[in-house]
């Protein structure tokens, strides 16, 4: 199955609520590989690649996320592989 990389905005009440946690391990448990961190403008942004039916899986989990979370929005843009990452990290 071909690869893809998919850059990732989630918007809304994201910050706070365990959500980098929830990405990381969800795309950890699907094998895709990439990083999740905390905007300045309250919103997450993560760079995610692997196959894209397991990305597209995981951007249907994160319209839920965690349980105190609200996602008002998320953006999707899709871009080519590049196989830049060994795993998936919470970015700092």
């Amino acid at each position: 199955m071909a690869k893809i990389r998919a850059n990732l905005k989630v918007i809304g009440d994201v910050q706070g609520v365990t959500f980098r946690w929830f990405i990381q391990r969800k795309a950890k448990d699907s094998g895709l590989t990439g990083w999740v961190k905390n905007l300045p403008d309250g919103s997450i942004e993560a760079i995610v690649e692997g196959e894209k039916e397991k990305i597209e899986e995981l951007i249907k989990k994160c319209w839920h996320g965690p349980i105190f979370a609200r996602v008002d929005d998320l953006e999707v843009d899709w871009r080519n592989y590049t196989e830049g990452f060994n795993d998936f990290r919470i970015i700092f």
